[in-house]
C-alpha cells in the first residue's frame, strides 16, 4: 500500500517509558509507551519512516520497549540505550477509561546524529515531559532550533503538571518552544492547567490559542474531548470538528499522540512537511485543514476504541 507525499524522515525526540497500567479489578500490567514514542510509531504504522531520539536502559523493560517499537520500523537514534534503568509511569485507569499518570523517570537523550550525506528529516517532533525535565530539555530546545532550517516542527506540549512544577515556570518554556514550531497540537486541559482559565469559555480557549499564533506557528489544534478539536490558523482560519459520538471508549491511553500523528500525516499527505513548504503550510486553506484534522480524529477514534495505546495502520484506517 502507497505511502502519500514525498520520501523523507520524522525524527521524534522525546521520551519513551513503560506504562505500567492499573485496571479496576486486574493485575499490573507492563505497556510500552510514552507521548513522543507513540507518536514515531503511530507514524511507523501510518508507513512514515521515524527515528526516535530517546533514554532508555539496556534492561528487560528497555529491551521491551525497543522490540515494541522496532517491531513496527521506528529506529532509535545511537546512544538511546544510554539511561541506567528505563522510566515507568504508572497509568491508573478510572470506570470511564481516562487515565491518571504517576512517573519515576530520567531524561538524558543525545544529540541526533545524522549519517554523513543523510538528508535532513522533513518533519521533527517533540512533546510532553521531554520539552520540561532537566538536563535534556536543553537538548530538545536545542534540536527545534537547530533543524527548524530544514524541517518541519510539531510540538504536542501534553501537559503533566505532576513533573513540570508550577504553571507558570512551565508555560515560559511551552511558549519558548511554541515560537520555534510550525504545528502545535494541545489539549484543553492543557491551556486549563497552564493559564489557569476556564476552557470551556470559548472566548477564553480561543484568546491562548490566537497569542500563541503571534509567536510563529501556522496551525494550532486543541482537543476538547466529547467537544471535538477546534483549529486555529495564522491566516485567519477556524475550523471546528465535532466528535464522533458513536465512538466506543475502551481507554484515552495515547488517544492525543494518535491524534497529533494523524496531523502530522496529514500534513505530510498534503505536501506540507519540509521547511521549503513552510509558506505553504502558513497558507493553507480551509478544505485542506479539514482534511487534516478530520484524518487525525479518525486515528485518534480508532485508537480510544482499543486498549492502551495501539495506534491504526493505515490499512486500519483505510477499512
Amino acid at each position: 500500500m502507497s505511502t502519500p507525499g514525498r520520501p523523507g524522515t520524522a525524527l521524534v525526540i522525546g521520551e519513551a517509558l513503560v506504562d505500567v497500567v492499573i485496571r479496576p479489578d486486574e493485575s499490573p500490567t507492563d505497556i510500552p509507551g510514552g507521548s513522543p514514542a507513540n507518536v514515531a510509531l503511530g507514524l511507523a504504522r501510518l508507513g512514515r519512516d521515524a527515528e526516535l531520539d530517546c533514554w532508555i536502559g539496556t534492561d528487560a523493560r528497555g529491551q521491551a520497549v525497543r522490540k515494541h517499537l522496532e517491531a513496527d520500523g521506528v529506529r532509535l537514534t545511537p546512544g538511546s540505550e544510554g539511561a541506567a534503568r528505563t522510566s515507568t509511569a504508572e497509568a491508573t485507569i478510572g470506570a470511564d477509561g481516562a487515565a491518571s499518570y504517576v512517573f519515576d523517570l530520567s531524561w538524558e537523550p543525545p544529540y541526533p546524529t545524522r549519517t554523513e550525506g543523510a538528508e535532513p528529516p522533513l518533519l521533527v517532533h517533540t512533546g510532553s515531559i521531554a520539552a520540561i525535565l532537566a538536563p535534556g530539555a536543553a537538548t530538545v530546545e536545542k534540536v527545534l532550533t537547530d533543524f527548524r532550517a530544514t524541517s518541519t516542527v510539531c510540538y504536542d506540549p501534553n501537559a503533566r503538571p505532576q513533573l513540570m512544577g508550577e504553571p507558570a515556570g512551565a508555560r515560559a518554556i511551552v511558549e519558548r518552544l511554541v515560537a520555534l514550531s510550525d504545528l502545535v497540537k494541545c489539549s484543553d486541559e492543557d491551556i486549563a492547567w497552564l493559564y489557569g482559565i476556564d476552557t470551556s469559555e470559548d472566548s477564553a480557549l480561543q484568546s491562548v490559542l490566537s497569542d500563541w499564533l503571534k509567536l510563529g506557528p501556522s496551525v494550532v489544534v486543541v482537543t476538547r474531548g466529547k467537544h471535538g478539536a477546534l483549529a486555529l490558523t495564522a491566516s485567519g482560519l477556524r475550523l471546528e470538528v465535532p466528535a464522533d459520538p458513536n465512538v466506543v471508549v475502551a481507554d484515552t491511553v495515547g488517544a492525543g499522540d494518535s491524534f497529533m500523528g494523524g496531523l502530522e500525516d496529514g500534513l505530510w499527505s498534503e505536501g506540507l512537511v519540509g521547511a521549503d513548504r513552510r509558506e505553504a503550510l502558513r497558507a493553507i486553506d480551509a478544505a485542506t485543514l479539514e482534511r487534516i484534522v478530520r484524518h487525525a480524529a479518525a486515528i485518534a477514534d480508532i485508537t480510544v476504541s482499543r486498549a492502551g495505546a495501539n495506534p491504526p495502520t493505515r490499512a486500519d484506517l483505510e477499512a
